[in-house]
């Protein structure tokens, strides 16, 4: 069985979020070449799709089926483009953005308990989340939880 080789450009692409998931729809003439211009790099189609209807004057539904995306991906990306320049165009990073389920009242709860019996570990911790507040947590979710609170507490 023939061996895949390892494309490390592609793989640094999927790392950062860059890769374009669908390459092969990419009909523009200054990827054609595959010169300077790579299909597979999202941010590089991003920006060549709306410099194509700024500068070059292309349609929206032109240059963003030449690139392709659809009409709204091109709309997304020109407003992110205004508001924070080609950094706005890499892709955010993927998850929750907080600790959505150790809200500031479960980990007061957790700081309070710990006052009360400073023996309690993380997984007695856990145990008490679960029976007061319903919510299933990972033990280590609660050491960095307590750990956030602690630090905030030493500022």
């Amino acid at each position: 069985m023939a061996r895949r080789r390892r494309d490390p450009k592609a793989e640094a692409l999927r790392r950062s979020g860059c890769l374009h998931p669908h390459p092969e729809k990419v009909t523009d003439e200054a990827f054609a070449s595959g010169d300077f211009f790579d299909a597979r790099d999202l941010l590089q189609v991003k920006y060549e799709m709306l410099r194509r209807v700024r500068v070059d004057g292309h349609t929206v539904s032109a240059s963003a089926a030449s690139f392709g995306l659809s009409r709204p991906s091109f709309y997304q990306a020109q407003m992110a483009y205004e508001q924070g320049g080609l950094a706005a165009l890499l892709p955010e990073k993927p998850g929750p953005r907080r600790a959505h389920k150790l809200s500031e009242e479960v980990v007061e709860a957790l700081g309070e308990a710990l006052s009360e019996e400073p023996s309690l570990g993380p997984v007695r911790l856990v145990g008490l989340v679960e029976e007061r507040f319903g919510i299933s947590v990972h033990p280590r979710s609660v050491e960095r939880a307590l750990a956030r609170q602690e630090k905030k507490r030493r500022r």
